[in-house]
């Protein structure tokens, strides 16, 4: 949108970068160049790397399958716990060392066996025309399409991002606007828009992540909010993963979450009538698995990233018959744990 000032203003993020030629948005990869804003990092990766979908997390989003992971650079928030920041931060184009076409991504994704493609360890919502063709050559060759996301867009960018996605994993970072404005330099409104618009405007399946950091975001009133708000809007079907902080980037002074902290979120979400709660960065098989609401059976067992147990048939519980919202097939994938990076290029061969 060209102001009256002569200015552009970016539209895909609630930031509205208001940008004079040649300057960057926040994002930094987003550039005005003449009179329209381009996106400098297209068809560039940080690296790619074959991992198990529940890395993303994606616990109901075929399960034990492999996912070929890539991010860019930049990013549209300032997390100040930022777990990737080096992707994330990076300004420095060599951290871009691989670049790859759509096409290029897509075959690869098949020839490594990959059942879905991942955007992730920086945010797909700023290299979002890259993210969109690489959905679209991978819809081709019937694989997957996954964004890993703080969720940070505006209403008019939303609807093309997401009708291209198969699944999505979006951070609800907190339930404060204190904390997104302190430490994310963001706001949590249009974080809650866009889950409301993937549960009530689309069939995109997508769980939700929260990174308890100790003393900011872990308060059982806090929690109990989110909860009620999660349940009322969300339902109580969508699956919410409470994850352990590690101090990173400009946050060193916190100490690691406690799984104990996991748990008390991961009992205060179910005592609000949420099915499928889960913790994550931490060993707790029995808050990493999936159990049935119907009859309390465990469906999936889940220890770190592997997989043991399954009473899945037809999606439903093998006990109870209770049917579980999901992505599934009748047996789950074998990928198991393997983190595989991959160049491209050899992948190719």
């Amino acid at each position: 949108m060209v102001l009256p000032d002569g200015r552009i203003e970016c539209r895909l993020c609630p930031r509205f970068c208001k940008l004079n030629e040649g300057q960057r948005g926040f994002c930094f990869v987003r550039q005005r160049v003449d009179d329209r804003i381009v996106l400098t990092t297209y068809g560039r990766s940080s690296g790619f790397c074959v991992d198990p979908i529940e890395k993303k997390p994606l616990n109901h989003f075929l399960p034990g399958t492999s996912v070929l992971s890539f991010g860019t650079a930049g990013c549209n928030l300032g997390c100040r716990f930022c777990q990737n920041w080096d992707i994330s931060k990076a300004r420095e184009w060599d951290k871009l060392a691989d670049a790859a076409s759509p096409e290029q991504i897509a075959l690869a994704a098949q020839r490594l066996g990959c059942r879905s493609v991942a955007f992730t360890y920086n945010d797909p919502v700023i290299f979002a025309e890259y993210a969109i063709d690489v959905a679209q050559a991978c819809r081709e060759r019937e694989i997957k399409a996954v964004a890993v996301t703080a969720g940070y867009i505006t209403d008019d960018a939303r609807p093309e991002f997401y009708q291209h996605m198969d699944a999505a994993n979006v951070d609800l970072k907190a339930f404060t606007d204190a904390f997104y404005h302190r430490l994310c330099f963001a706001q949590l409104g249009p974080v809650l828009d866009t889950l409301k618009y993937l549960r009530c405007e689309t069939n995109v399946w997508f769980e939700v992540t929260t990174l308890l950091i100790p003393g900011e975001n872990d308060s059982d009133a806090e929690l109990h909010r989110a909860s009620e708000w999660f349940a009322e809007n969300l339902g109580t079907d969508v699956p919410w993963h409470f994850t352990a902080f590690h101090p990173d980037f400009k946050m060193l002074d916190k100490t690691h979450t406690p799984t104990a902290t996991l748990t008390r979120a991961r009992e205060i979400a179910r005592s609000k009538g949420l099915h499928y709660v889960y913790t994550g960065n931490v060993h707790d098989s029995k808050g990493g698995s999936t159990w049935c609401p119907g009859c309390g059976e465990r469906l999936i067992e889940r220890d770190w990233y592997e997989l043991g147990e399954w009473n899945l048939e037809d999606g439903k519980c093998r006990s109870c018959g209770h049917a579980i919202p999901g992505r599934f097939e009748e047996q789950a994938g074998k990928w198991g744990a393997r983190r595989l990076p991959v160049k491209l290029a050899a992948s190719m061969v």
